[in-house]
């Protein structure tokens, strides 16, 4: 059975809190789960050395694009990482997340 990891990480542990919350009311995910981070990038020129939280949600692969519109919407980067990865899942955890993002709410 197949899922979708969505990979997404934000400027901070709250905000990556406030964006799980909404995927997950919104039944756009079933769960998420939050890591601490140190993050190197360039920007604007300049290598940026960064605190940063990520967001590893999971969801079905139906749904994925609809989660990167949403988060897109409510993100605070101007240009946020949102990256999906194809995983396969045992069926029993599979069945659970299918369940979970049953009877969608958008708003």
């Amino acid at each position: 059975m197949a899922l979708n990891i969505i990979y997404i990480t934000a400027k901070d542990e709250n905000e990556a809190k406030n964006i799980s919350k909404i995927l997950v009311a919104e039944k756009l995910v079933a769960c998420a789960n939050i890591h601490n981070i140190s993050s190197i990038y360039e920007w604007n020129g300049k290598i940026q050395d960064d605190r940063e939280a990520v967001i590893i949600a999971k969801t079905t692969d139906k749904l994925t694009k609809k989660v990167m519109k949403r988060v897109k919407g409510i993100h605070s980067y101007k240009i946020p990482c949102i990256l999906s990865f194809l995983a396969k899942g045992n069926k029993e955890y599979v069945d659970w997340v299918e369940k979970m993002t049953k009877n969608k709410v958008f708003f």
